[in-house]
């Protein structure tokens, strides 16, 4: 299945995008899971743009529209038992239908939940969490790196998550 990411912006845009030559960091990290699913606990993250419709606000979508080259790289914080009417959508680079009628297009709670239940892991941390994919172009990852990730894992780590499991956008 093609996946348009530049669908849902302005053709100007997509172009710039389009035209530019950025290249991913390398080497992607990777690190094996310590013990079997079914005694690991796993943490849930997206890069959907996802918030918690009236307790955080959306990503800064305003900012990012006047400036096309930035990206919002901060966090919103995903309750494991939030409620599909809860769930809002601010991504200038999702179709926000799809993740609004059902979450698990782009965070499987639920799905992991029935998992959990049916003892293919462990269990699922209490809270997911979620960024805004895009980061600029070409990508400036320097705060989510050094501020907004690291807080997520420090998240994660205090409540004994052994695996996450990034759903990208």
């Amino acid at each position: 299945m093609h996946v348009d990411s530049f669908k849902y912006l302005p053709r100007i845009i997509t172009a710039f995008y389009e035209t530019s030559d950025c290249q991913p960091e390398l080497p992607i990290p990777w690190t094996p899971l310590r013990h079997p699913h079914n005694e690991s606990k796993f943490g849930l993250v997206t890069s959907g743009g996802l918030y918690h419709k009236g307790v955080e606000p959306p990503f800064d979508l305003k900012r990012e529209r006047q400036e096309p080259t930035w990206g919002d790289p901060t966090f919103r914080t995903i309750p494991a038992n939030i409620s599909q009417g809860e769930i809002g959508v601010s991504h200038l680079h999702v179709n926000p239908e799809m993740p609004e009628s059902d979450i698990n297009v782009l965070l499987p709670i639920q799905r992991f939940q029935e998992l959990a239940v049916e003892g293919r892991i462990a269990t699922l941390a209490e809270n997911a969490y979620s960024f805004m994919g895009y980061q600029g172009y070409p990508p400036d990852t320097t705060a989510w790196r050094e501020t907004y990730a690291p807080r997520v894992a420090e998240k994660f780590k205090a409540e004994g998550v052994d695996c996450v499991l990034l759903t990208p956008s």
